[in-house]
């Protein structure tokens, strides 16, 4: 009878620590579930910083002012513009 409390006895104390042992983990894991939620959120607000970045940049009046200022581009003439219909190859002219 003895043999088998001392049997009990070591069957609990594993238990014990393999409960302690898995809370442990558990919090460790929450901590880190944690703070990914929140490079997550970072990482949100700096993706619509960007995209806000981007539409600011790629303005097609931003991009002209540009286009005319640093690579000295201008507007071809009336007569040279041709529009080319995606549907038809035929060419219309103005």
């Amino acid at each position: 009878m003895a043999r088998f409390n001392i049997f009990l006895l070591f069957v609990t104390i594993a238990c014990a620590l393999g409960v302690v042992t898995s809370q442990h983990k558990a919090r460790k894991l929450f901590i880190e579930l944690k703070s990914e939620k929140e490079r997550a959120q970072q990482m949100e607000v700096e993706w619509g910083k960007l995209q806000i970045e981007q539409s600011t940049l790629a303005m097609p009046a931003r991009v002209e002012k540009l286009a005319r200022q640093q690579l000295q581009m201008q507007l071809p003439p009336a007569e040279q513009i041709r529009y080319i219909r995606l549907n038809s190859s035929v060419v219309v002219q103005q």
